[in-house]
Parts: structure tokens; C-alpha cells; sequence
């Protein structure tokens, strides 16, 4: 058997082999990395009625973004 894989034979299998994975990950890990959108409105869909202040662990904070800046005041 080990004598089949030689020269061209051996880069076609390592090409089709390595392809086989690139084709099951897509799905999995790559397509949500490019697209969120499908994701984020299941996310939105599922916790619609969920207020985060209630489920909050140990009375902390709900998160904020900490980069967020003030708008300036109108005076």
C-alpha cells in the first residue's frame, strides 16, 4: 500500500485530504466568522424576554463598554 502513494499520487491525496477538512470546518468555523448576522438575530430571537438585569450573578454591574465615550453636553 505504501507504494501507491508516490509522486503525484501522494500530492493528490494530501490535496484531497487537507480539502476534506477545509470543506467540513467551512460550516462550523469559518461561515460564522464572515456572516454573524443569521446568529445574532437567533441570539436576539431566543433572549427576548430575558431582562440581563435579573439573571445578573452576585448583584454585579451589567457590562458596558468600557470605550464608550461621553457625548459632549449642549450648553
Amino acid at each position: 500500500m505504501a507504494a501507491f502513494y508516490r509522486g503525484w499520487r501522494y500530492a493528490a491525496f494530501l490535496a484531497g485530504f487537507v480539502g476534506f477538512i477545509g470543506l467540513t470546518l467551512y460550516p462550523i468555523a469559518i461561515s460564522p466568522m464572515i456572516d454573524a448576522s443569521e446568529y445574532k438575530k437567533i441570539q436576539k430571537e431566543t433572549r427576548k424576554n430575558i431582562r440581563q438585569e435579573d439573571i445578573q450573578p452576585g448583584n454585579m454591574k451589567v457590562w458596558s463598554d468600557p470605550f464608550d465615550r461621553k457625548k459632549p453636553s449642549a450648553e
